[in-house]
């Protein structure tokens, strides 16, 4: 209520001031799962029988634009609640907008505080934004773009129209992401760094560089030369096939370099008398590296979107979730169809899996940050998702989910499980 009064009056005084931008959002997701197959369960499991458990939280969106394509970004941010089973137990876990820390009191923090420096390209077009992170202002359309502080590294990459934003469209990880992208961010998906962007026309290419985790799923940042560091490129192409102004097609193509004080899988094994512990392997300079790309297809009312991600999957999981290959899609419909124009419904697939090493360690014994059962009989970990968003006024949306997952954590030994929430998001 408080953050509710603050923004209306921040945003009286927004209209006053073009040059400054504020937004808020809210999002409450109560989430359920009913009772699944259970024959035996580890540390890392997700718990066959539990009660419903909620996720809350808010965000100020603050653009100030004091000086000619200059732009200072502010994003603080409150979130609290707890995730099924601790955020524990799937790989695609099913809820986005929650993350692996233990105090389920509202913790405020600052999520995003960054400067970007434009830079005029010639062949200028210019469009108006209303991104939540950019002044409502007129914007060069061909430019290049610095920018540096701290983000998400998902504010630039690994974008999609259809399957993106847990807040409005898929909850689960490995819909809302590239899950085989072991993306560099601390334990709430935030990291500091400088992001390099380019766009001309229908081109667009970014590169990154930025911190990494001291400790896998970790809170505290590091940049450490060679040894500690996460670097990506994206090359995107938008109008790949265009057929009409809601008739076309976008791809993006991104490779990821991740470098951090890792353990190895084989080696966990080789040293184990017991069961296996990759964190006993841990050195600097340790490697994941991978690839992933997007397909959006707009057919006017009805979106589709296509996803695949790979990571070499030898070295321990470090940031995101425990996913080495990755490959999804689905479909969204715009509520215009049934005359509800504000309203949304998605439904979409994802296949998610290990490779040979990770699948090995798991089997044995291990753990990961996420997942691990004590043993596995290893099975793909494939997850069926459904919302409908329904506009129940101008800026309130309310989302029925549900969610049927097969052998969660990759075990064939346990599930299905059937999952389903509501989400209550709040906009202005």
């Amino acid at each position: 209520m408080i953050s509710l009064l603050c923004s209306q009056v921040l945003l009286a005084q927004n209209s006053i001031d073009k040059k400054l931008s504020i937004h808020w959002q809210a999002t409450l997701i109560p989430q359920y799962h009913f009772k699944f197959t259970s024959p035996y369960q580890g540390a890392n499991s997700l718990i066959p029988d539990e009660a419903v458990k909620t996720s809350l939280t808010t965000t100020f969106f603050i653009n100030y634009h004091p000086f000619k394509y200059t732009y200072i970004v502010f994003n603080p941010e409150a979130a609290g609640g707890k995730g099924l089973s601790k955020t524990l137990g799937i790989a695609g876990f099913p809820n986005g907008e929650i993350y692996r820390v233990g105090n389920p009191s509202p913790q405020p923090y600052i999520a995003r505080l960054y400067i970007e420096q434009r830079f005029p390209l010639p062949g200028n077009k210019k469009v108006i934004t209303t991104d939540k992170d950019s002044a409502k202002k007129t914007l060069l359309f061909n430019y290049v773009s610095v920018l540096a502080g701290k983000f998400s590294i998902t504010d630039f990459f690994d974008g999609s129209d259809v399957s993106h934003d847990p807040r409005l469209q898929f909850l689960n990880w490995s819909l809302m992401a590239s899950g085989a992208w072991d993306y560099p961010a601390n334990v709430r998906g935030y990291t500091m760094g400088v992001v390099a962007q380019a766009f001309y026309n229908d081109w667009k290419i970014r590169s990154a560089v930025t911190g990494v985790p001291m400790e896998a799923n970790g809170k505290e940042l590091q940049f450490k030369g060679g040894d500690a560091v996460g670097t990506a490129i994206e090359l995107e192409k938008d109008n790949v096939i265009k057929k009409g102004e809601n008739l076309f097609t976008n791809v993006r193509l991104g490779v990821f370099y991740n470098r951090a004080r890792m353990g190895n899988y084989e080696t966990a094994l080789k040293k184990s008398l017991n069961s296996p512990d990759v964190i006993a392997t841990r050195i600097y300079g340790r490697s994941k590296k991978g690839i992933y790309g997007i397909i959006d297809n707009h057919f006017g009312n009805i979106l589709h979107f296509v996803r695949a991600s790979y990571n070499d999957g030898n070295n321990e999981t470090w940031a995101f979730t425990e996913i080495d290959r990755s490959v999804a899609t689905g479909f969204s419909f715009k509520g215009n169809i049934w005359k509800r124009e504000n309203d949304m419904f998605g439904i979409a697939t994802v296949v998610n899996g290990l490779s040979g090493e990770h699948r090995n360690y798991l089997a044995a014994g291990g753990y990961g940050f996420l997942i691990g059962d004590g043993k596995l009989n290893y099975g793909t970990e494939n997850i069926v998702e459904s919302y409908y968003s329904f506009n129940a006024f101008k800026s309130l949306y309310i989302s029925p989910d549900y969610q049927f997952v097969i052998h969660p954590g990759y075990n064939k030994d346990r599930g299905p499980v059937h999952i389903v929430a509501i989400r209550f998001h709040y906009q202005l």
